[in-house]
């Protein structure tokens, strides 16, 4: 059997996505180990999720910091000291100093509830509304020092109902990416998606063309 995986998570808040990659590690569909999860938050729910799941944790302060670089070095250093693989950022609500990161490009993914490149940065489900979008989603890529501009992975689309608002929208989007962050991580874990430097991916060796897209829980090509 391969050897799995070994990943930290960085989170800010509740830790949803944490808690349905634990999940999914638990069904037997996810051969990874977390090593780590960490967050800027000391009240964050991922923290209590990975403390209930046996992962050990961190908390940072950034206000013990003299600034941003300071911080993601001190962040990086402990990620590095943990012996990961993988980096997934879970709603890490921080943008990454680009030096710090420049070493783990290719190591670091994020999920984005967005159709990017639309809506990169904040209130993605409020832009989507008001800008009259027949479907809206999210999408998982690789973390590089522009703000959700890394090369996309694979996303997962919905239809935007008559009587969504924000909240029945950001509901709808979170289901779809407890889905979509497991089935990413998986083919990584299976050393069968890697990123290819600066601005493309690969799956089994072969350059993709455009993002692959979750059919239930399933990650295919386009034209699959």
């Amino acid at each position: 059997m391969p050897v799995p995986l070994r990943i930290a998570v960085l989170a800010s808040g509740r830790g949803s996505n944490l808690q349905a990659l634990i999940q999914a590690r638990a069904a037997g569909a996810l051969p990874v180990d977390f090593v780590l999860v960490g967050s800027d938050k000391a009240d964050a729910g991922a923290l209590r999720h990975a403390h209930e799941a046996g992962i050990a944790t961190f908390f940072l302060d950034p206000k013990d910091f003299a600034d941003r670089r300071a911080y993601d070095a001190a962040l990086f250093e402990r990620i590095a000291a943990s012996g990961a693989e993988l980096v997934v950022l879970a709603g890490f609500m921080r943008i990454l100093d680009g030096a710090v990161l420049a070493p783990w490009v290719g190591r670091v993914i994020n999920i984005h509830p967005s159709l990017l490149p639309r809506y990169r940065g904040l209130h993605t489900h409020r832009r989507a509304l008001a800008a009259g979008d027949a479907e809206h989603g999210t999408s998982v890529h690789y973390v590089t020092s522009e703000l959700d501009g890394g090369p996309v992975i694979a996303q997962a689309r919905l239809a935007i109902l008559p009587g969504d608002d924000e909240q029945t929208l950001a509901a709808r989007v979170l289901a779809l990416e407890h889905r979509l962050l497991p089935a990413v991580v998986a083919l990584i874990a299976q050393r069968r998606l890697r990123h290819l430097a600066p601005d493309g991916v690969a799956l089994d060796g072969h350059r993709l063309a455009a993002p692959l897209v979750l059919h239930g829980e399933t990650l295919r090509a386009p034209s699959a």
